[in-house]
């Protein structure tokens, strides 16, 4: 066995220096039916009393040669490494920029119209952070524990037992006990849903929350915002659907849609073949929710809404697939200009 290692360690040594590449190396040497394989086969037609040897003698230069390629393969790697370096042109701070200039991203251009607009007509912008607790994402809005709504968003909870938001309304809580009534407030966010990714849904999102909360307060005005917010952000009159919807949260609750933009209300696959696209889920606040963030029912009604900023971008530049947002693509986002 001895003289065999030997014979395999020069043969090995041989090819080392003829320039063979690790990969090759390590294949012929240390892979499944490698040279250090076929010594492990042989152990059987060793000597009882010398097989411990044996095999601690094929460990060792099983050792040995991963070490070399190892080496070898660090080597290059340097090697390579200064190749490039050297072979780069070097950087003159010197030289006139040129005029080209960045991009926001398009999500963050229409949260800042949709912003500029709401503050207009004396909304508060608020923050609000990602990761929340359950009570403000869940109870603090009507849905106690085991509530089957809790299945209408598929939760990514964390270890500490807080979770990502679901959806802006966890805000709605701590803005209620921040201010009081009356109040005027929206909070934009990125928002986390377990989903099967396609064309119009996606894991990561953005929305914007807002709530109106005062003495007299209907749905009448609850469209009027809407609607003027619409009309400032894409500059035209839109045609909009409101239909009856269920969150715990509001009474009553509603879905406001508007015509699809990008197929003209035809159908296609961005609003599901359908000509409307679900943009702003809305409502009256459920009395339970005013009473939880401090406020009497008996004295105050008020509307919230949760306006789809990622579909709303969808829509007012023509983006078709809602995946190009988060996709990271430079040649896409650039067209989109910064203000």
């Amino acid at each position: 066995m001895k003289e065999k290692i030997s014979e395999l360690l020069a043969r090995f040594e041989a090819d080392l220096a003829s320039g063979k590449s690790p990969d090759e190396l390590r294949v012929a040497y240390l892979g499944k039916n490698g040279a250090t394989a076929e010594l492990m086969k042989e152990l059987r037609n060793v000597p009882v009393d010398r097989k411990k040897e044996a095999g601690q003698m094929i460990n060792g230069l099983k050792t040995k040669l991963e070490e070399e390629i190892g080496a070898r393969a660090r080597a290059l790697e340097e090697e390579a490494l200064q190749k490039a370096i050297s072979s780069a042109r070097r950087y003159n701070p010197t030289l006139p920029a040129n005029n080209d200039l960045g991009s926001y991203h398009p999500i963050t251009l229409v949260q800042r119209e949709v912003e500029d607009v709401f503050a207009s007509m004396g909304f508060t912008v608020e923050e609000y952070p990602e990761i929340v607790d359950d009570y403000h994402c869940f109870e603090a809005l009507n849905i106690p524990k085991h509530h089957p709504a809790r299945d209408m968003q598929d939760t990514y909870y964390l270890e500490n037992g807080q979770l990502l938001k679901t959806h802006t309304s966890a805000a709605q809580n701590y803005i209620m006990k921040k201010y009081g009534a009356p109040l005027r407030a929206i909070f934009p966010s990125r928002c986390f849903r377990n989903e099967a990714i396609d064309a119009c849904h996606e894991n990561t999102f953005f929305q914007m929350e807002g709530m109106m909360i005062d003495r007299d307060i209907s749905i009448s005005n609850l469209i009027y915002f809407m609607k003027t917010m619409l009309s400032e952000v894409f500059g035209q009159d839109l045609r909009v659907r409101l239909r009856p919807g269920f969150f715990p949260f509001v009474e009553p609750g509603f879905e406001l849609d508007i015509s699809c933009l990008i197929c003209g209300g035809e159908g296609c696959p961005s609003c599901k073949n359908s000509g409307w696209l679900e943009l702003c889920p809305c409502g009256m606040i459920h009395p339970n929710v005013l009473t939880a963030g401090g406020i009497d029912p008996e004295e105050y009604t008020g509307f919230a809404f949760g306006l789809g900023l990622t579909r709303l971008a969808m829509m007012k530049y023509g983006v078709k697939d809602i995946r190009d947002f988060n996709a990271g693509s430079l040649r896409t986002l650039s067209q989109f200009k910064s203000r």
